[in-house]
């Protein structure tokens, strides 16, 4: 018998791996996705920032559908910033996203799930410290996400740079 095959019951638990950066990286994906999935329910079911919230962060993160399909879990820290940034300057971003957009298409005709997105995203490159080409790249994704057959990414990586360009041209 080798050290590996004895367990003595006055050995403390192991604590959990460190995630990697691959894990990381995945959770604050997720946790975009969910952000915009979150500001679009407040627009659309009306609900205030506390209450849905809560419901992501108690019912979505790591939830498990009936089809047995796993939701990953999101960066709590992160997902709670996007969302309470893009309430706080929803305003400004509203504006910037304006501007980004041809005159005939104004943010209040857009698909409400577009302009969640550009209201996380313009949360980020006004109140973080992300590089604004991480921000276009994880919300392309998350567009390609939701739009799967359509041009919405190339459509939102436009509108995106020329947001990120006006919030933060330093990194440009």
């Amino acid at each position: 018998m080798t050290d590996d095959d004895t367990h003595h019951e006055d050995e403390a638990p192991r604590a959990p791996k460190p995630l990697s950066n691959n894990q990381k990286r995945k959770m604050r994906s997720a946790s975009r996705l969910y952000a915009v999935q979150a500001l679009y329910q407040m627009e659309v079911g009306e609900q205030g920032l506390d209450r849905v919230r809560a419901e992501f962060l108690n019912h979505r993160f790591g939830m498990t559908t009936e089809e047995g399909d796993e939701f990953v879990d999101g960066d709590i820290d992160l997902f709670s910033n996007v969302l309470q940034e893009a309430v706080n300057w929803q305003a400004k971003v509203d504006q910037m996203t304006d501007r980004a957009l041809v005159a005939k298409w104004p943010i209040a005709r857009i698909d409400p799930v577009l302009r969640a997105l550009f209201r996380a995203a313009g949360a980020e490159f006004v109140a973080t410290e992300t590089p604004p080409k991480v921000v276009i790249v994880e919300y392309v994704d998350v567009a390609a996400a939701f739009f799967p057959e359509g041009k919405e990414s190339k459509f939102v990586n436009a509108v995106l740079d020329h947001m990120a360009r006006e919030a933060r041209p330093e990194a440009f």
